[in-house]
């Protein structure tokens, strides 16, 4: 009777005795992929990975932090410079966080250039750069858990909001202090200080009111072609696929545009708006009947010619769109 009592005891032991084993041991890896972790970000905010540092650090259990992962494509055989423009805001973001209360072992920040993990992009089915992903500390990356880049656009303050979403850290973006918007500011203000001093006995050009005709075109064209939604939201100027090189410079969505997108919409805005300008001077000039007539014969075929390519561009604009916007609710809904 004794014999089983110390064989079940034993028994009991042994079971127990393992599985803390195990715990034991599993507590003691994590604890140094944490303090590794740490080390990196104390001198570098981004941690830069490449494939084995990725499925160590990032896929491999157990794990109880979240990482940010960028990847992108720096290297200059790659020619994206998106992904330079991108690397600097998520540098300021993660230098922000780095130098901040928000600092906590419980997020990282870190990057994974395509020259040094490909093999990292292979395993994602990743086709594009830069991608925001970000891997939490339980369970596997959702939807949610990929950034929208063509739609948010990649300025650091979207990216802190993103990043609060998913992880609960919030992170204040402060931005290094640049001093040429200032200096240009002063610049301008002197000169037209300086213009207005020296003209100072014959200031009717300021009751000119070509000049400030043309100052208030020029504001309105930049607004109705989207450079203010440009400054809010940061989005890059064109989008290079790393795999096939093809750069496009028309966004493929409705709700998202690049900056050469803009631009092009600038010009012909610009040329339409200088082709009626061009008419209504020729019908109110001092010329004979005749020559007004040639005038503006011929500015209207101008006009009529930029209008229409600005009508064909914007339909061709809005089939790709809508064909792309076709294409992705077919693949989602399959």
């Amino acid at each position: 009777m004794l014999g089983k009592v110390l064989t079940s005891l034993l028994l009991l032991a042994v079971f127990f005795h393992e599985p803390a084993e195990a715990q034991k041991k599993k507590e003691t890896l994590l604890s140094e992929k944490v303090t590794q972790m740490m080390e990196w970000a104390s001198k570098r905010s981004v941690i830069k990975m490449n494939g084995d540092k990725f499925r160590r650090f990032v896929k491999a259990p157990p794990r109880n932090y979240s990482v940010v992962i960028m990847f992108t494509a720096l290297q200059p055989q790659r020619q994206c410079g998106v992904c330079r423009q991108a690397d600097e805001e998520f540098q300021v973001l993660a230098n922000s966080w780095r130098f901040s209360s928000a600092f906590t072992n419980k997020v990282f920040f870190a990057s994974v250039d395509f020259d040094e993990g490909s093999d990292v992009f292979q395993m994602l089915n990743m086709n594009s750069a830069p991608t925001f992903l970000h891997f939490p500390s339980k369970g596997k990356p959702r939807r949610s858990d990929t950034y929208e880049l063509q739609v948010r656009g990649f300025a650091a303050e979207q990216l802190a909001r993103w990043v609060a979403d998913r992880t609960d850290v919030q992170i204040r973006v402060i931005r290094p202090p640049n001093y040429a918007g200032p200096l240009l500011l002063g610049f301008l203000l002197a000169v037209i200080g300086g213009l207005a001093y020296l003209r100072r006995h014959n200031l009717e050009f300021l009751f000119n009111t070509n000049v400030w005709a043309f100052s208030a075109l020029c504001f309105v064209l930049v607004m109705t072609s989207g450079q203010m939604w440009n400054h809010i939201r940061g989005p890059p100027y064109a989008h290079k696929n790393p795999s096939t090189g093809q750069v496009s410079y028309i966004h493929g969505s409705s709700q998202a545009q690049f900056v050469a997108e803009t631009h092009i919409v600038l010009l012909f805005n610009a040329a339409v708006t200088m082709g009626i300008v061009l008419l209504c001077e020729a019908a109110t000039s001092d010329l004979d009947i005749g020559k007004r007539k040639s005038t503006c014969t011929h500015t209207h075929t101008h006009t009529h010619t930029h209008t229409d390519c600005v009508f064909r561009l914007s339909k061709i604009i809005f089939q790709q769109r809508a064909t792309r916007i076709s294409q992705l609710y077919v693949h989602s809904c399959v």
